[in-house]
């Protein structure tokens, strides 16, 4: 699929406390990301028709979660995190000048790891928003990479959205699974690149 040139949104995904160190399910190197996230942002906002971000909001996701003394397989069952209305569900406090132009909140009840499985407020779902936006392109970071990055960017592509991934600006939850979700997204025609 190709797409004509058009609006180009970045998509800021799950930058939670949850997510970082010290949260339920923190990944070594989260809150650098959400630090460097940040300072993208804000020196290159007027690079994009939209910012948009999305967080885990789980309400009750079923199987997703593992629940005591079920042991979570880090696999299809987690620890629960990104728990609705939790203060480590929130963004993180580093993006607190983001002012995106969207927010969508995915996985109230179901394992949802891509952004394109979440709405807004108004219950727009991420690929309404960008078509509202006229976005044929769309650059994604966050955490993680190799589970609800390279969904939300391997979703983009299947829409025919042009989708690069910063790879400074996100980080795998191990280096194994990181390189897999690399060669996915890279299979899928996503480009892989850093920022600068």
């Amino acid at each position: 699929m190709t797409t004509a040139p058009g609006a180009r949104a970045l998509v800021v995904v799950d930058v939670q406390p949850t997510f970082c160190e010290g949260g339920a399910l923190g990944v070594d190197g989260g809150n650098a990301v959400a630090d460097a996230v940040a300072a993208f942002a804000a020196r290159h906002r007027e690079d994009y028709a939209l910012v948009v971000t999305t967080q885990d909001w789980h309400i009750e996701p079923g199987r997703h979660f593992a629940i005591a003394p079920e042991v979570p397989d880090y696999v299809d069952t987690w620890p629960p995190h990104g728990i609705a209305g939790t203060a480590e569900a929130e963004l993180h406090p580093a993006l607190a000048d983001l002012a995106p132009d969207a927010s969508v909140k995915k996985g109230q009840y179901a394992a949802a790891y891509s952004g394109f499985e979440g709405t807004d407020e108004a219950g727009r779902p991420l690929g309404a928003i960008l078509a509202a936006a006229d976005v044929t392109a769309v650059d994604v970071v966050g955490i993680a990479e190799s589970h609800c990055v390279k969904d939300t960017a391997l979703d983009a592509r299947r829409l025919g959205l042009a989708t690069r991934v910063f790879t400074d600006l996100t980080v795998p939850v191990t280096p194994e699974q990181g390189a897999a979700a690399r060669a996915a997204m890279a299979e899928a025609g996503v480009e892989l690149l850093p920022s600068a």
